[in-house]
C-alpha cells in the first residue's frame, strides 16, 4: 500500500489498540443482517401520501407491532398504537381529549413509554448501539438508553427505573418523549430510502417532499424526466423553463412557481393578457381543494397559452442545430398553413382547433417577440436567484443520478433504450456514438456540466438536458415523440400516439433483463432491475413483477392523475435481509382517517425474491466499503505496529 496513505491513517489510529478495536468493530458490523431498503417512485408532488408511506415504512411498522403484541392486544389496540407511531402529536391530543382525569393519563403515559421502548428494542435488534443512539431523540438519549438496557436481575435498580418514568411524567416531558420515540421507530424500520424518479410536477407539494428528503437520514435519488426539467431550468435551459411553467399551468400548480419558489410571473401574465383570450384546450385541470374564481382561471388559461407558444418556438433552433437528435418531424410550427388553419403531419393535413398563434411569424415561426425574449430572461433570472430552489436543485445533484447500482440491483427511472432485436440503441452526439451504460453516462455528464455552468443557455449541454426530457434515446423518456402540440390543437386522437421504445415490451423477457444487468457489470443471477415512470395498470391485470422476477416496476399511481387508470395509489418495494416484497397502496385520504381507524390502506405484500441465506452487511455496498477499510487497517497494523 502507499506509505503516505498509511502514515495519514496512523494519525487517526495512533495506537495499536485503536487499530485492533476498530477492526473488531467493523468485522462485527459486517456480519449483521443488512438493513431494510425502501423504494418509492413517481411521487409527483403528492406529499401527504408520500409522508404517510414514509411514516409507516410501507407497512413495516405495523408488522413489527403485530409481531410483538398480537398475543396480548386486540386489533383496535394494535391500530391505536400504530396510529400513535405514525402521527404522535395528533394521537396524543386525541388521547388527552378522551381520558377523563390526570391519573388515567399518567397511567397511559407510563404504559405507552414502556411499550414504545419494547418496540424500539425489537426494531433496532440488527443495529449497533452506536447506530441506535444516532436515531434516538437527542434530549432523551441518556434516559432512553438507561431504560432500554436494563440488566439488573436482582431488582436493586427497580426504584431507579421507576423514578425515571415518574420524573418524565411529572416534569411534563412525556409528550416530547413519546413523540421522539415515535420518530425513532419510523427511522429504525427503514435503513435507506431510494426515490426512483419524478418528485416534481402534477401534484401540489414537491417542495415539501424535497425538504423531507433533505432531512432524511439516508437517501438517494434516480432522476425522473420531470425532475430533469427542473434541473434544466435552473441550469439555464429556457425551453426546460418554459416546460415547467406550462405543466404547472396545466395542472393548476403555478403557486409552486410563484409562492413557493418566489418566481415573479407578472411579466408573463402581462404578455399573456395582451395576446391571448380564453381557450378551452388550455384551461387548467383544477385541483379540487382550490376554489378558483373565473378571473383566476382565465389568467391561468392565458398564461398557459403564452408559455406553450414560447416553448414550441424555443424547440425549433435546438432541433435544427442538433440534427443527430433526429427530431425534425417535431418542427410542427413550420408545417402550419396559417391561411387555412391546417397542419401537415406526415403526408396528411389536419385542421387546427383552439388555435392561439397570434405571436407566431408565419415565415420565421421560431422567432420570439422581443417581449417574449424579455419575459424569458426575467423568468430565468428569478429561477436562478431563488434561494429555496437552489437548495433543492443542489440536493438533487448531490444525491441524484440517472442510474444507480446498489446492493446488486440496478435502479433507473425509465428505460435502457433498445432496438427491436434487443440490442442497445445507439445515439450519435457530435462525432461519437454511444449506447447502453455509456449513453447514460454521457447524458449525465452533460447534465452535470450544464448545472455547473448556469450562465450558458444555448450550448450542447443545455440542449442535451432538454433532450433527456423529450428525446427518443433518453432513458427517462423512451418514446419516439412527445405529442404535446397535437393534444392541444388536433381533434384526431390518432395523432396523440407516442410510440414507446421496444424496452417496454422486451422487459418482459428474462434474457433481455439479464443482458441489461450484464451491460452494467452486474450479476444477472442475483440482480434485479427496478423501474418507475410507467404506471402499472393493475386494474387491467398488469403485473408489476416481470421477467420471472428480474424486473420490478414500482410506479402504480402516487399521482392522483393516474389513479383512475392504475386502480391503486402507488407501489413501493421493500428489500431486507430475507428478500424483496412489493406493496400496493390504496388511495390515501387523510391522516385523520388513520388517526380514527389506525388502519393502513395496503394490499397483500407480494414476494418478489427470497434470499436463500439471510443477506449480511458484508454483501452490500456499505459492506464493500467496510471490508476495504478493514483491509487498510490490517495493512496499517502490519506496517506500523508489527514491524
Amino acid at each position: 500500500m502507499d506509505e503516505q496513505f498509511l502514515d495519514l491513517l496512523a494519525q487517526i489510529y495512533d495506537t495499536e489498540e485503536k487499530v485492533v478495536t476498530e477492526i473488531i468493530n467493523l468485522e462485527a458490523i459486517s456480519n449483521l443482517p443488512k438493513g431494510t431498503e425502501h423504494f418509492v417512485s413517481d411521487l409527483h408532488g403528492e406529499f401527504q401520501a408520500f409522508q404517510h408511506v414514509l411514516r409507516n415504512g410501507s407497512g413495516t411498522v405495523k408488522e413489527k407491532i403485530k409481531t410483538l403484541f398480537r398475543e396480548v392486544w386486540t386489533d383496535q389496540e394494535i391500530n391505536d398504537f400504530t396510529a400513535l407511531i405514525y402521527y404522535p402529536e395528533e394521537k396524543i391530543q386525541l388521547v388527552k381529549e378522551n381520558l377523563c382525569n390526570k391519573q388515567a393519563l399518567n397511567r397511559w403515559y407510563r404504559q405507552t413509554i414502556e411499550h414504545m421502548l419494547k418496540l424500539i428494542s425489537y426494531a433496532s435488534s440488527k443495529y449497533t448501539r452506536s447506530k441506535l443512539r444516532k436515531a434516538l431523540p437527542e434530549q432523551f438519549i441518556y434516559i432512553v438508553e438507561e431504560l432500554l438496557y436494563k440488566t439488573d436481575s436482582t431488582n436493586n435498580k427497580d426504584p431507579y427505573y421507576e423514578e425515571i418514568y415518574r420524573q418524565v411524567i411529572s416534569l411534563g416531558q412525556a409528550d416530547n418523549l413519546i413523540i421522539g420515540l415515535a420518530y425513532t421507530t419510523q427511522r429504525l424500520v427503514v435503513d435507506h430510502l431510494h426515490v426512483v424518479g419524478d418528485i416534481y410536477d402534477r401534484g401540489p407539494d414537491p417542495d415539501k417532499i424535497m425538504d423531507t428528503l433533505i432531512n432524511y437520514h439516508s437517501v438517494d435519488i434516480q432522476w425522473g424526466n420531470h425532475d430533469v426539467l427542473w434541473i434544466g431550468a435552473y441550469s439555464g435551459s429556457l425551453v426546460c423553463l418554459a416546460n415547467i411553467i406550462r405543466i404547472c399551468a396545466r395542472y393548476d400548480n403555478l403557486d409552486i412557481i410563484e409562492n413557493v419558489y418566489g418566481i415573479n410571473l407578472r411579466p408573463l401574465l402581462n404578455l399573456a393578457e395582451k395576446y391571448y383570450d380564453d381557450n378551452p384546450a388550455f384551461r387548467p385541470n383544477l385541483q379540487s381543494n382550490l376554489n378558483r374564481s373565473e378571473e383566476e382561471i382565465l389568467q391561468i388559461t392565458k398564461i398557459h397559452q403564452a408559455i406553450a407558444m414560447i416553448q414550441f418556438k424555443l424547440e425549433i433552433p435546438i432541433i435544427k442545430r442538433r440534427p443527430y437528435f433526429n427530431m425534425s418531424e417535431r418542427l410542427l410550427l413550420e408545417h402550419i398553413d396559417f391561411d387555412k388553419t391546417e397542419i401537415k403531419i406526415g403526408e396528411k393535413m389536419y385542421p387546427l382547433v383552439n388555435s392561439c398563434f397570434a405571436t407566431v411569424h408565419p415565415q420565421f415561426p421560431e422567432q420570439l417577440l422581443e417581449e417574449e425574449q424579455q419575459v424569458m430572461e426575467k423568468l430565468l433570472f428569478s429561477v436562478q436567484h431563488s434561494e429555496k430552489l437552489a437548495r433543492h436543485m443542489n440536493f438533487f445533484m448531490k444525491k441524484g443520478s440517472l442510474y444507480l447500482k446498489y446492493n446488486g440491483n440496478l435502479l433507473f427511472h425509465g428505460c435502457i433504450p433498445l432496438e427491436n432485436n434487443g440490442n442497445m440503441k445507439e445515439m450519435q452526439i457530435e462525432d461519437k456514438t454511444y449506447s447502453g451504460r455509456k449513453l447514460l453516462d454521457i447524458l449525465e455528464y452533460y447534465l452535470r456540466y450544464a448545472f455547473a455552468h448556469p450562465e450558458v443557455t444555448d450550448d450542447l449541454a443545455t440542449d442535451i438536458v432538454w433532450y433527456i426530457w423529450t428525446g427518443e434515446c433518453s432513458s427517462l423518456f423512451g418514446k419516439r415523440e412527445m405529442t404535446t402540440f397535437e393534444r392541444y390543437f388536433i381533434k384526431d386522437k390518432d395523432t396523440y400516439k407516442e410510440r414507446k421504445n421496444p424496452y417496454y415490451h422486451l422487459r418482459e423477457n428474462e434474457e433481455i433483463c439479464r443482458k441489461i444487468l450484464q451491460e452494467f457489470e452486474m450479476n444477472p443471477d442475483y440482480g434485479h432491475i427496478i423501474n418507475g415512470h410507467t404506471p402499472v395498470k393493475e386494474i387491467r391485470g398488469e403485473n408489476p413483477v416481470k421477467a420471472n422476477g428480474k424486473l420490478v416496476v414500482i410506479d402504480g399511481g402516487f399521482s392522483k392523475a393516474y389513479q383512475s387508470t392504475t386502480g391503486i395509489a402507488g407501489y413501493t418495494l421493500l428489500y431486507n435481509s430475507f428478500g424483496m416484497q412489493l406493496v400496493a397502496h390504496q388511495k390515501f385520504n387523510s391522516k385523520e382517517d388513520v388517526l380514527c381507524s389506525g388502519t393502513d390502506l395496503l394490499s397483500i405484500k407480494r414476494l418478489v425474491d427470497k434470499e436463500l441465506e439471510r443477506k449480511l452487511v458484508r454483501e452490500t455496498n456499505v459492506g464493500e466499503s467496510l471490508l476495504e477499510k478493514i483491509s487498510n487497517l490490517k495493512n496499517l497494523l502490519e506496517y506500523h505496529y508489527m514491524k
